[in-house]
């Protein structure tokens, strides 16, 4: 959660109260392996129980609207709550999405085959090839996945030198055979059908992390959803150059204002699946709520997001 001060900083201007974890085997949270860098789940319905604890654990007078802004893993397991549970959230932003992971250089059918493989052999808690602990030697900005922002490129990794606690190192063979069956889970047809509130996604043009085509999807299943397209912004948007989240909270502003009219009755209708780049807006429509934040730092082979 540290890196993200900036973030919870912009909502709480916009009058939110902010409520945000870690996930199980991220940040100082528990790890379930003895070496706390392999980034390792049995299943994703582990963290699906982790954003239901913390949503039963919110004050039971926290003000509404309430928003979840999720990144990456954080939008996909928002996602596998709200089919649970649609009623969860009056709006939904979703940011770099993993609704489907990019397996570079290993074609998709080729990862899986050997994911597979690993996991019938009982060597699930190895790191996947290319993947390895955290080390803050190798953490350099140039072709770095995540941001085009050098100065906030850094954010993360001061945070590690002042608790080395937070390192996490790369995705082990059980992550991602976790991950591949909640993304099949995601993708079965009609299962996103159900989230009906107003949802915005936002995507990086150049993510190298996360799937577009797979968001693009995703977008049209789901009843009420614009994406706009931050164009030349790596996976990390929140993390992303000044430019950058200048656009991006001033589509965040006009998405609220835009449910502030709906709860009036003269709210813009948003068109489902369409798809816009990451312009400027001036709007400004605040409303209290309550945002719930997630948020992703995968260095090569890590698990994309939190």
């Amino acid at each position: 959660m540290e890196k993200y001060a900036e973030t919870i900083g912009a909502l709480n201007r916009r009058n939110f109260h902010v409520y945000m974890l870690d996930w199980r085997g991220q940040g100082l949270s528990d790890r379930a392996l003895v070496d706390r860098h392999k980034g390792y789940v049995e299943d994703f319905s582990e963290y699906v129980t982790d954003l239901e604890t913390l949503i039963a654990a919110l004050p039971a007078d926290a003000p509404r609207p309430r928003i979840f802004l999720a990144h990456s893993m954080g939008a996909h397991i928002a996602l596998r709550h709200l089919h649970r549970h649609p009623d969860a959230a009056d709006g939904l932003i979703l940011v770099s999405p993993m609704i489907d992971i990019r397996t570079d250089p290993f074609p998709m059918a080729a990862a899986r085959l050997l994911c597979q493989a690993y996991m019938a052999l009982g060597l699930g808690h190895l790191y996947v090839p290319g993947a390895g602990d955290y080390r803050l030697e190798e953490e350099v900005f140039a072709g770095n996945r995540l941001t085009s922002d050098p100065g906030r490129f850094e954010v993360p990794k001061m945070a590690i030198i002042e608790n080395p606690d937070l390192a996490l190192g790369g995705a082990t063979h059980a992550w991602v055979a976790a991950a591949f069956r909640s993304i099949d889970r995601l993708r079965t047809p009609g299962y996103l059908s159900v989230i009906r509130m107003p949802t915005l996604m936002v995507s990086a043009s150049m993510d190298r992390v996360v799937s577009l085509p797979a968001q693009e999807w995703a977008c049209a299943e789901l009843p009420d959803c614009r994406r706009v397209i931050a164009p030349g912004a790596r996976h990390e948007i929140l993390m992303e150059t000044d430019a950058t989240l200048a656009r991006f909270w001033a589509e965040f502003d006009l998405f609220m204002a835009r449910l502030a009219g709906r709860d009036g009755g003269s709210g813009q209708d948003g068109g489902s699946g369409r798809d816009d780049s990451l312009g400027q807006d001036d709007s400004s429509g605040r409303d209290g709520g309550s945002g719930q934040e997630g948020g992703c730092r995968p260095p090569a082979g890590a698990p994309p997001g939190e």
